[in-house]
């Protein structure tokens, strides 16, 4: 099993950054892919990044690509998603998910078994 904890949201100007981090004490860390997806409010939760196991494949959503970057650390058990140039529209509270299909970044919230409870980030403009 993993045990998520997402930190680092806030409220923010537009134009600023945020990095968000994950974390998962457990031993089985480096055994997932992990995925960010947002969702705001009256919207369906959103893919905006992943990263393989390895960290050897990274995907990003349109809207974020050039502006947001996901990394991992297997050693420290964590993941970040740096975001730049934020807008109002990257307002929504941001999951961090872990999927078993370790060598692929999915897309679909269903191929992810666990998630965190969620970070919110709130971008003025």
């Amino acid at each position: 099993q993993a045990h998520l904890v997402e930190t680092g949201g806030g409220l923010v100007q537009a134009g600023t950054s945020l990095r968000l981090s994950c974390a998962d004490p457990g031993r089985t860390f480096s055994s997932w892919a992990l995925g960010w997806f947002r969702q705001a409010p009256g919207k369906e939760r959103e893919f905006v990044s992943g990263i393989t196991w390895n960290g050897g494949k990274t995907d990003y959503a349109d809207s974020v690509k050039g502006r947001f970057a996901v990394s991992r650390d297997n050693a420290k058990n964590m993941a970040w998603l740096q975001m730049n140039s934020l807008t109002p529209e990257d307002t929504a509270v941001y999951y961090c998910g872990a999927s078993a299909y370790n060598e692929y970044v999915r897309q679909s919230i269903h191929d992810y078994a666990y998630w965190g409870q969620g970070t919110q980030v709130t971008v003025s403009s």
